[in-house]
């Protein structure tokens, strides 16, 4: 039996990009419908005219998706061995 200890696997859900963009995302989109639907004049002139909502909404989306971009094309790997087996030297019994 050959020991590679190049060997290892992807954090999959486990990665912290995912779960921040997951957040970003849900409240992203909620900030977009309230924005797009909602928003009355009187709250944009409060805001200096702008759909300040709207604004951030679509913002915290295109961030959320950066996120994901970033965890596809750099995947974190985790090496498959653990502690003890990385003290045993090849050749050495337990």
């Amino acid at each position: 039996m050959a020991h590679e200890s190049s060997r290892s696997r992807g954090a999959g859900v486990f990665d912290i990009r995912l779960i921040i963009a997951l957040l970003i995302g849900v409240y992203g989109a909620v900030i977009t419908v309230l924005g797009a639907g909602f928003m009355t004049e009187e709250d944009i002139e409060k805001s200096a005219g702008v759909n300040i909502n709207l604004w951030a909404g679509i913002g915290m989306l295109v961030f959320a998706a950066l996120f994901v971009a970033w965890a596809k094309w750099r995947p974190i790997k985790v090496p498959e061995h653990t502690e003890e087996e990385s003290d045993i030297t090849p050749g050495q019994e337990r």
